[in-house]
Order: C-alpha cells, then sequence, then structure tokens
C-alpha cells in the first residue's frame, strides 16, 4: 500500500499526515460524542477555605469549562489539520501549485472550517441554553451556604431549582454574615444571576 504514496515530496507528506491524524482523531471525537462520551475537559468546582482567628478569611478558587467549544477544543485543532491537509494536498497533487500556494490555501481552508466548527458548536449551545433554568424560579426555594456570605459581599449557596441541585453566587441584604452550612432561603435575583437570600431562624 505504501507503494501508492512513493511519488510523495515531503511538503506532500506533511500534507497527507495532517490529513490523515486529523481525520482519524475527528471521526473518533465524532463517535465519542454519539455514544455518549466526553474527551474534552469539564472543569467546575470550588475550594473554600474558612479560618476565624481574630477575623475571618474566606477563599474561594473556582473554575467553569465550558464542553461545548474551546479555542484549542480536540474538536476545533482535528478539523483544522483535516482540512487543512485535504487541501494542501489537493492543491499540489490535482493543480500543481508550488508549496507556498498549496500552505496558504490549506492554511484559509483549516481556518475557515475551524471557524464553522465554531460557529456550530456555537448554535448547538444556544438550542441546548432554550432549556436552561429560570434563576426567578429560585425564589422561596431553601438551601445551605457553601461558602460564608458577609454584608455587602458575595459567598455561595446550594439551592435545588427545578430539579437541578447546584452552587450558586449569592449576596444578603442583612448586616450580619451568614456562615456555612447554615440554612437561607431565596427572596430575589440580582445582576441576572445572583441571588439574595435570608438566613432561616429555627
Amino acid at each position: 500500500m505504501l507503494a501508492l504514496f512513493d511519488d510523495y515530496a515531503g511538503m506532500e507528506w506533511f500534507f497527507l499526515l495532517c490529513a490523515l491524524i486529523g481525520g482519524t482523531l475527528f471521526m473518533i471525537r465524532l463517535v465519542l460524542q454519539f455514544v455518549g462520551g466526553d474527551t474534552d475537559m469539564d472543569v467546575d468546582g470550588d475550594i473554600d477555605i474558612d479560618v476565624d482567628m481574630d477575623g475571618d478569611i474566606d477563599a474561594d478558587v473556582g473554575g467553569d469549562s465550558d464542553v461545548s467549544f474551546r479555542v484549542l477544543s480536540l474538536q476545533g485543532i482535528t478539523s483544522f489539520a483535516l482540512m487543512f491537509g485535504l487541501v494542501g494536498l489537493a492543491m499540489m497533487r490535482q493543480s500543481g501549485q508550488n508549496e507556498i500556494r498549496a500552505l496558504a490555501a490549506a492554511t484559509v481552508a483549516g481556518s475557515v472550517t475551524f471557524l464553522l466548527m465554531k460557529w456550530i458548536f456555537n448554535k448547538a449551545k444556544v438550542l441546548q441554553s432554550s432549556g436552561n433554568i429560570k434563576m426567578k424560579n429560585a425564589v422561596g426555594r431553601e438551601g445551605d451556604v457553601y461558602l460564608t456570605i458577609h454584608p455587602h459581599g458575595t459567598g455561595k449557596v446550594r439551592v435545588s431549582v427545578q430539579n437541578h441541585l447546584k452552587v450558586w453566587n449569592a449576596t444578603t441584604d442583612s448586616n450580619q454574615e451568614i456562615k456555612t452550612g447554615e440554612r437561607v432561603r431565596v427572596t430575589g435575583v440580582v445582576s441576572g444571576n445572583v441571588f439574595v437570600v435570608e438566613k432561616l431562624t429555627n
């Protein structure tokens, strides 16, 4: 089978390898998506440090990495490599273009494919978001404090909304802090995605 590629030059080998590697990884990624797998990294975490030493120190480290599409996602890279290799190889083998023109055309084609994939994933994200949680439905719900809420500051609460138990940003109108673990009730929503809560008394 390698005899088919005996007359390939160095740059043609480069385009061929890009197409093969990109195409293989692209198909693997596509199959994993259909069967429910996920090769992209999804991070959603918080670190809570609460120290009482003549005061209170709270540290919150959180990350939220969107799975739909990231600039350096595997899907974007593989789609670029696939089209880059195919177009570059076609320019040299079929059109007889020199390496510079083939490289330029391959780069343009790969970039367009990359942007097209991004657009498709963003559209899919918009369709998916149509069923997202409506924040106003949280009003009246009860939960517990995940990260201490200071007066005129923000913390985090764990509240179940529309059958989704999540950690949300929260603030309070009270002049007293609400410590981690205390029960609260959501009384409103501000800034689009920050709950206003009040402490529940026994």
